[in-house]
C-alpha cells in the first residue's frame, strides 16, 4: 500500500470522526452518527464547562486539547520543525470553563485546525509528519471523542442496528 493510499484512508477516518458517518455506515461510527463537530454544537457553554462528578476534565478542556494538538501538527506539516519544541500540553487542560462566546470560538477553532490537518494529509511533505503521526492523530481524536461522550452521555450517537 502506498503512502498516498494510507494518507487517504487516514483522512477518511478523520472525516468520519469529525463530520459523522454517511447513511451507509463507516469504519468507526454507527450509521447516521453526527460525528464530533455536530455533537459539540449541541452543548451550551455550561454543559461544556461541567467537570465530571468523579473528577477529570471538562468537555471544553478536551476540545481545547484537541485543537491545540491539531494546531501543532499543522505547524509541523507546514515546515516548522520546532512546532513541538515549546509545546505546553498542560495549558489546554487548564481551560475547564468557557463563556458562550469562548465556546463558539473554541468549536470553530477546532473545526478550522482539523480541516487544515485533513488537507495536509493529502499533501504531506518530506520532513513533515510521517505515517505514524498521521495515524496517531486519528487515534488521539477517537480517544477524546469517546471521552467526551462518556462525560455527557446525551452526545452518544445512534445505536448499532443488527
Amino acid at each position: 500500500m502506498s503512502d498516498s493510499e494510507i494518507s487517504k484512508a487516514v483522512g477518511d477516518l478523520l472525516i468520519d470522526l469529525l463530520s459523522g458517518s454517511p447513511g451507509s455506515g463507516s469504519w468507526v461510527l454507527n450509521r447516521k452518527d453526527p460525528g464530533l463537530l455536530k455533537s459539540l454544537d449541541l452543548l451550551t457553554s455550561e454543559q461544556a464547562s461541567k467537570v465530571p462528578d468523579n473528577g477529570g476534565s471538562s468537555i471544553a478542556a478536551h476540545v481545547d486539547h484537541l485543537r491545540y494538538g491539531f494546531q501543532l501538527l499543522n505547524r509541523w506539516s507546514a515546515g516548522d520543525e520546532q512546532a513541538f519544541a515549546d509545546a505546553d500540553f498542560s495549558a489546554a487542560w487548564r481551560r475547564n470553563t468557557v463563556s458562550q462566546e469562548e465556546w463558539a470560538s473554541l468549536r470553530e477553532d477546532l473545526r478550522t485546525e482539523a480541516i487544515v490537518w485533513r488537507k495536509s494529509l493529502k499533501h504531506s511533505k518530506n520532513g513533515g509528519p510521517g505515517i505514524d503521526a498521521r495515524i496517531a492523530s486519528v487515534v488521539h481524536l477517537a480517544y477524546h471523542f469517546g471521552a467526551i461522550r462518556q462525560i455527557d452521555r446525551t452526545l452518544r450517537g445512534p445505536a448499532a442496528r443488527d
